[in-house]
C-alpha cells in the first residue's frame, strides 16, 4: 500500500486499488464508493462524495482524509501550426514550484479527428547538465511527487480541455531520476479503472543512465515505450555535452538498452538533437549507425536544435537537416525529422524550463 504518512491523500497519486484500500482503513463510513469516487476523480479533478449518495458525515470525513490536487495554471502560450496549435503551460504546485508541460499537435489524415501528445515534467529542473537542454541549466529543484506529475494530465484534460491520446515524459526533468514517483505514476495512468492509458501509448524519455534503465524494465510493463537521448556516438564529444556519459558510458549504455526490449515488436526510440559544427558531419551520421546496430530495432528522432537563452551554437538550417538525415538513411537507419514546434514560446525540445516561461 503506498500513501503519504500525512492527510489528506492526494488521490491523484493511487490506483484504484489503493484508494479501496486506504479508504477502508481510515473511514469509519462510505468507503464502499471509492471505486467510483476515484474514476470521477481523475475523470474531473473534483472530489465529489457528494455525487455518491453519501451522508454529510461520510462526505465530511472523505473531505478530510483525502482530497484532488489539481495543479494551477499560469499562463498558456501557444504557436500556432499546420496541424494545430502547440501550446505550453505554466502550472503551479502546491508549493509555488513552476513546471511546463505542453500540447503538441499529432500530423493526421485529411478528415480525421485532431490527435496530441501531452509532454509531461518529472522534476522541478533536473540534474543531468545537459549542456544544449534550458532545464539542465537550472539545476534540480526537486522531484514531483506521482501525484503532480498525474495532475498534469488530469489539469491538462479538465482545466485546459486538451484532449491528449498519448504521454511523453519528455518535460522537465530527468524520468528515471525520480524512479519511484515515475513508476507510481505509470501504474496510476494506466490503471484501467482511472485514466486507463494503455502503455503503449506512455513513452519514457531518458539520458541514459544504466540503473534507471534497468529499474524501469523490472517494472514488468511490457508495453511501455522508450526513447533515449544520444546526441553523440563517440564518448569524449557525449561526455562534453551530456555528463552522465561519464557514469554510463556507450559501451554501457548499449548493454543495457540491448536488454530492455519488453515485448517482440519493440522498437527503441533514439533521439538527435542535431547542432550545427558540432555533431552534424558525415562522420557522426556513420558513428550513430554503427552504435544502434548492437540495440535491436531503432528509429532514430532527428530534432533540429532549438536555442535557448543560453545558445550553445545555432540553430541548424533546413538543408542542414535534411542533409543528416539522408545520411543516416543511407546508413540504413529507420530515421525522422521531428519538425519544429514550439521554438518560438520556447516550447520546444530543450527549451523547457525558460525562467521567462515563454
Amino acid at each position: 500500500m503506498r500513501t503519504a504518512t500525512h492527510l489528506p491523500i492526494d488521490i491523484l497519486g493511487l490506483t484504484s486499488g489503493e484508494l479501496i484500500e486506504a479508504a477502508r482503513r481510515l473511514l469509519p463510513s462510505g468507503a464502499g464508493v471509492a471505486g467510483k469516487l476515484h474514476a470521477r476523480a481523475h475523470a474531473t479533478g473534483r472530489l465529489e462524495p457528494e455525487a455518491f449518495g453519501l451522508s454529510a458525515a461520510s462526505c465530511r470525513a472523505w473531505r478530510d482524509a483525502f482530497t484532488v490536487g489539481l495543479l494551477g495554471v499560469r499562463r498558456t502560450v501557444e504557436e500556432p501550426g499546420e496541424h494545430g496549435a502547440t501550446v505550453k503551460a505554466v502550472m503551479v504546485t502546491g508549493d509555488g514550484s513552476d513546471i511546463e508541460c505542453v500540447r503538441v499537435p499529432v500530423p493526421v489524415p485529411a478528415g480525421r479527428a485532431p490527435r496530441a501528445t501531452l509532454c509531461v515534467s518529472s522534476q522541478v529542473g533536473c540534474r543531468m547538465g545537459c549542456v544544449f537542454c534550458e532545464t539542465g541549466c537550472m539545476g534540480l529543484v526537486r522531484s514531483l511527487s506521482a501525484a503532480e506529475i498525474v495532475s498534469q494530465v488530469v489539469t491538462a484534460r479538465t482545466t485546459l480541455g486538451w484532449d491528449c491520446r498519448n504521454v511523453v515524459f519528455m518535460g522537465m526533468g530527468e524520468p528515471l531520476d525520480n524512479l519511484e514517483e515515475l513508476a507510481q505514476a505509470l501504474w496510476v495512468l494506466t490503471d484501467m479503472r482511472g485514466l486507463r492509458f494503455p502503455a503503449e501509448r506512455l513513452t519514457v524519455c531518458t539520458v541514459g543512465d544504466a540503473e534507471g534503465i534497468r529499474g524501469l524494465r523490472e517494472l514488468g510493463m511490457r508495453r511501455l515505450n522508450l526513447s533515449v537521448s544520444l546526441n553523440a556516438a563517440e564518448d569524449a564529444l557525449r561526455s562534453r555535452l551530456m555528463p552522465v556519459n561519464r557514469r554510463t558510458d556507450l559501451a554501457a549504455l548499449a548493454a543495457v538498452l540491448a536488454a530492455y526490449p519488453q515485448r517482440r515488436t519493440f522498437v527503441l526510440g533514439v533521439n538527435y538533437c542535431l547542432l550545427p559544427g558540432i555533431n552534424d558531419s558525415r562522420g557522426d551520421a556513420h558513428r550513430v549507425a554503427v552504435y544502434c546496430a548492437s540495440l535491436g530495432r531503432v528509429y532514430v528522432n532527428l530534432i533540429p536544435y532549438n536555442p535557448g537563452t543560453r545558445p550553445l551554437c545555432r540553430a541548424p538550417a533546413p538543408d542542414e537537416t535534411e542533409r543528416f538525415l539522408g545520411w543516416l538513411r543511407e546508413e540504413g537507419l529507420e530515421a525522422g525529422l521531428r519538425s519544429a514546434r514550439g521554438g518560438s514560446i520556447m516550447a520546444g525540445c530543450g527549451q523547457l524550463g525558460e525562467p521567462r516561461g515563454g
